[in-house]
């Protein structure tokens, strides 16, 4: 008996132990944050890694945050604006200017790219919320990318930019420049990302603009 006692004890001390270690496991996978120009981004809502940001926020020097996406599905970066102040100008004007890196680990080509400005999460950022992808005096630069030569900006019911006309290979890394206004402005949204699976020929891809 005192053998099988002993046996007992070993295998309730070998899972109490599995058990510790799988929860410590899970303490420790915390979401990835970077700040950069007085914002803070977060992958905490999960599906891809969030790399670095770096950069002031303006359009001479953009904030340009580094992701990488592991799947074919939507993702959503959270965006934390920490004073609430605006980049440039005054509140009115306030806008954000970002570059978005991002590089394909799904091991799928890529045949479009789908980016959606969200003030609740879940909910489409509408006219109301003053949140969008620079609604108003938008220009040809504010919009950019050195994959898809093309781009479609839906600004109601929502704020949505798709990408269209370019591919991105497993492994290859694609940008994204857009210009976000917020004259509230909130203290968090969310920026929706969506990559499209490839259904097409592969068209050429042009040249990135920086501004």
């Amino acid at each position: 008996m005192p053998e099988a006692s002993s046996a007992v004890l070993f295998f309730a001390s070998t899972a109490t132990a599995m058990l510790a270690l799988a929860a410590t496991g899970v303490a420790t996978a915390k979401a990835a944050e970077a700040s950069a120009g007085g914002y803070t981004f977060s992958d905490e809502l999960g599906g891809f890694r969030l790399l670095s940001a770096s950069g002031t926020g303006t359009p001479d020097d953009p904030i340009v945050v580094r992701e990488e996406l592991l799947e074919v599905a939507p993702v959503t970066l959270v965006i934390r604006n920490r004073d609430r102040s605006p980049v440039r100008g005054t509140i009115a004007t306030s806008e954000l200017t970002l570059v978005k890196e991002v590089v394909n680990r799904s091991r799928r080509v890529w045949a479009g790219f789908e980016l959606e400005l969200q003030e609740v999460l879940g909910k489409p950022s509408n006219y109301g919320d003053g949140l969008s992808f620079k609604q108003f005096a938008a220009k040809p630069p504010d919009v950019t990318s050195d994959t898809f030569s093309k781009n479609e900006r839906m600004f109601e019911p929502y704020d949505r930019i798709e990408f269209q006309d370019g591919h991105v290979d497993p492994d290859a890394t694609a940008a994204f420049r857009v210009t976000i206004t917020d004259p509230t402005p909130t203290a968090e949204y969310y920026l929706v990302q969506d990559p499209k699976l490839l259904s097409a020929s592969l068209p050429s891809a042009p040249s990135f603009a920086s501004k």
